[in-house]
């Protein structure tokens, strides 16, 4: 998300932090970089220079200038301005009223249709409130399939009248049937267009005549940048928007949108969607967001996404077993699947602080070991995954041909496995807090993730060539011993 972006702010600070004091024309040459890397990220000219004035107005002065750590101060500076720029606080849908209806708006490949599925499963899941989806979209081939398939996916019901093109009478019939089955919340999968023109304006305006809309949330892919911006604009003149959803967030996107449509339009983002998967939807929040781009880390949406992704019963399971002062193949296969569902180890990096660094530092191969070790413990037997001790060189064999992998890679994961085990069982910061329930302090606590990091793909080519060559020696040196035998 935003990684461009990212990657400069993270330069622009590690030269702030590397001064001892700072001076004026030090403040100036950042500013300059962080404008330079605003303006690159597409964000609108009149914002960057609102946005550069302001920090430089509150970073040159005494209080500053002449702090214990000044680069630090300037870093709070940047990023209270940029939460400010991004929108203060968490706006809110407004679906109190039964039925409250919100209508999406957008044009065509902004993934409107997806949203909508998104956001109702969002108020299903998370609201708790149920939902009717209403297929608007008569234009465009297929629309109300695509909704139809979505609404079955989410197990919400999907309205649509596939004989009619009258979308007042269209919306109006779906509120009625929501009233009638005491649904809580419309969605209306308006249609889209591949430019703003005349024709969708009025027609988006007779919707909004039929029927009182609580939300109308535009639909903006932030791979556009500025010119989703222009978008949001001319909406927001045309029929009063409440809010937006940004969509694409996962890919090369600018920040251009995300930075400046607030300032524009003086609308706030409500929801952004960072995935092709429909639970890659989540609450827009500017100060995590600002957190993200200047790299420092967002812990809470890691432990919000956790507690939504981990296995209730696995986890009371893995309890049970620590208590016991167990830890076998089937807990170790447990944590590296949970650990896949909250996106990798890319994917939990990418919330840390300073993560985006360790995680370019990462080659490919690091990321497959993770599925090499998946493969390796499914090729054991039941008991060899209950009973870790039972595999000896004859099963490392046997689970390496499995696998497919070298007896080497084996020998490595089972190792990998053991150190975890010993960290479990000795480590008595982990046995306190078992037994009495009470949180420590996780600075001193055993950290499983990192020797699952600590794989063979880690080692560099030169540091593999050599092992490789003190291996023959030693093959060599056995042959010799053996033939003077």
């Amino acid at each position: 998300m935003f990684d461009n972006l990212s990657d400069k702010f993270h330069d622009v600070f590690r030269k702030l932090r590397g001064h001892s004091t700072l001076t004026e024309s030090n403040i100036n040459e950042a500013l300059q970089e962080i404008r330079r890397a605003l303006l690159e990220a597409d964000v609108n000219i009149d914002v960057v220079r609102d946005f550069i004035e302001e920090i430089k107005s509150e970073c040159i002065g005494e209080a500053v200038l002449k702090s214990i750590t000044p680069g630090q101060m300037v870093i709070k500076i940047i990023n209270d301005k940029l939460i400010s720029l991004l929108g203060d606080g968490v706006a809110e849908l407004d679906v109190a009223k039964k039925p409250s209806v919100v209508m999406l708006v957008g044009l065509h490949g902004s993934g409107k249709t997806t949203t909508c599925a998104k956001l109702a499963m969002y108020l299903k899941n998370q609201m708790k409130k149920s939902v009717l989806m209403v297929a608007a979209d008569v234009y465009r081939p297929a629309a109300i399939d695509q909704l139809k398939i979505l609404g079955e996916q989410i197990k919400v019901p999907v309205y649509a009248e596939r004989t009619s093109v009258n979308l007042p009478a269209i919306v109006h019939n779906a509120v009625e049937q929501a009233k009638t089955e005491n649904i809580d919340t419309v969605l209306i999968d308006t249609a889209g267009r591949l430019q703003i023109d005349d024709f969708m304006i009025q027609e988006l305006v007779r919707l909004q005549q039929v029927v009182y809309a609580n939300e109308v949330l535009l639909v903006a892919d932030s791979a556009l940048g500025q010119e989703a911006v222009a978008v949001a604009d001319t909406f927001n003149k045309a029929i009063s928007l409440t809010g937006f959803i940004l969509t694409k967030l996962d890919g090369d996107a600018r920040a251009g949108a995300a930075l400046s449509i607030k300032k524009v339009t003086n609308c706030p983002i409500k929801f952004i969607g960072n995935g092709e998967k429909l639970e890659d939807f989540e609450v827009f929040n500017p100060e995590r967001l600002a957190s993200r781009i200047l790299g420092m880390g967002d812990v809470v949406s890691l432990v919000e996404r956790a507690a939504q992704e981990v296995n209730e019963e696995e986890a009371k399971r893995l309890h049970e077993n620590l208590k016991k002062h167990r830890f076998d193949y089937n807990d170790f296969l447990s944590q590296l699947r949970q650990l896949n569902r909250l996106g990798g180890l890319e994917g939990v990096l990418k919330f840390l602080p300073g993560g985006r660094q360790l995680s370019k530092a990462m080659s490919a191969a690091n990321t497959k070991e993770f599925v090499y070790m998946e493969a390796m413990i499914q090729s054991m037997t039941p008991k060899e995954r209950e009973n870790p001790d039972l595999i000896d060189f004859s099963r490392k064999k046997r689970i390496a041909r499995g696998s497919g992998v070298s007896q080497e890679k084996v020998s490595n994961m089972i190792n990998q496995f053991n150190t975890m085990r010993k960290m479990l069982k000795n480590n008595t910061l982990v046995n306190r807090m078992l037994s009495s329930g009470t949180m420590p302090d996780f600075d001193s606590m055993p950290n499983p993730t990192l020797a699952m990091m600590n794989t063979p793909g880690q080692i560099s080519k030169k540091e593999q060539e050599k092992r490789k060559r003190l291996n023959k020696l030693k093959k060599k040196a056995q042959q010799k011993q053996r033939r003077k035998k």
